[in-house]
């Protein structure tokens, strides 16, 4: 069969169908030169269908005025700054100084929250026993390295080891600082926090005082300070910038030797390893909680 030129062809699959689950019209409506097509009326005793754009428009309640930008149609948009739904921002509450934990009822630190900081020379073992710690108690617990802190400066790392100078002095202190901001947040949400630092007891600069400053009075400061020998033995396993001269490790650990005397809680785990260590401390800590020392 033939058809006349210009004649509109049939549809492909029968009368008024397209491709599948499209009606043919739906498809060809508003193609250039061809007339929009209208929807067939509805059947006897049927009720017309709903417009085909836009949603019904849902009455305002009593005294409710639109929001900014609602067009009349779909549901009413919340009421600006509130959340809805199981998704979105959630709200956290503001990081203060952090104070004193209430003392445990158990043996140790038990489920107190509580902020430490572990200081000790270069090879004490700060981080791993840290690490540890804060993975083995009861309750939820961060671990926070200034060294880490201070590495994720990639360009323009001040390296300490080639001379301590304004340009690394000031990115020890927006590292102490930034430390400093995550414990006092993570204490904030009921989370417990322990850094890590080779605090000098002959330097005030980069001392206690300014992890009191950015922390606050419930700090526990304890010191891990094992023998000489031990320190180096372990800073020659080390490996990149985190390695130092014996020389430079010998200097720093005389350096700790002013912490005898100071007050702090001083551990020597040159005999212990990390478990016996991270209970030690544990008990240490249980120790500063009940009767907090003087800094």
């Amino acid at each position: 069969m033939q058809h006349a030129v210009g004649a509109p062809l049939p549809p492909p699959h029968g009368p008024g169908i397209g491709h599948v689950g499209r009606p043919y019209q739906a498809q060809h409506a508003g193609h250039p030169g061809q007339p929009p097509i209208s929807p067939p009326p509805p059947a006897p005793g049927q009720a017309p269908p709903p417009p085909a754009q836009g949603r019904p428009q849902q009455p305002l309640a009593p005294g409710q005025a639109p929001q900014p930008g609602w067009s009349g149609t779909g549901p009413t948009p919340p009421p600006a700054g509130q959340v809805t739904g199981h998704t979105g921002h959630v709200q956290l509450p503001p990081g203060g100084p952090v104070p004193l934990p209430a003392p445990p009822a158990g043996s140790g630190t038990g489920g107190a929250t509580l902020a430490v900081l572990l200081i000790g020379p270069a090879g004490a073992g700060k981080t791993t026993v840290a690490k540890l710690w804060a993975a083995r108690r009861r309750v939820p617990t961060a671990h926070v390295s200034l060294d880490d802190v201070r590495e994720w400066v990639r360009s323009g790392f001040a390296d300490p080891q080639a001379g301590w100078n304004d340009h690394s002095e000031a990115q020890y202190r927006l590292a102490r600082r930034t430390c400093g901001f995550a414990a006092r947040n993570f204490l904030a949400n009921g989370i417990s926090c322990i850094l890590d630092d080779a605090v000098f007891p002959d330097r005030p600069v980069v001392g206690l005082g300014g992890w009191k400053r950015h922390v606050g009075p419930g700090l526990l400061p304890v010191v891990l300070l094992p023998g000489l020998e031990i320190v180096l033995e372990r800073n020659a396993a080390r490996s990149g910038n985190r390695r130092l001269s014996d020389e430079e490790v010998a200097r720093i650990h005389g350096r700790m030797a002013g912490w005898y005397g100071s007050g702090l809680p001083i551990i020597d785990n040159s005999t212990y390893d990390v478990e016996t260590t991270a209970r030690v401390l544990d008990d240490v800590l249980a120790r500063s909680i009940a009767s907090p020392p003087a800094w």
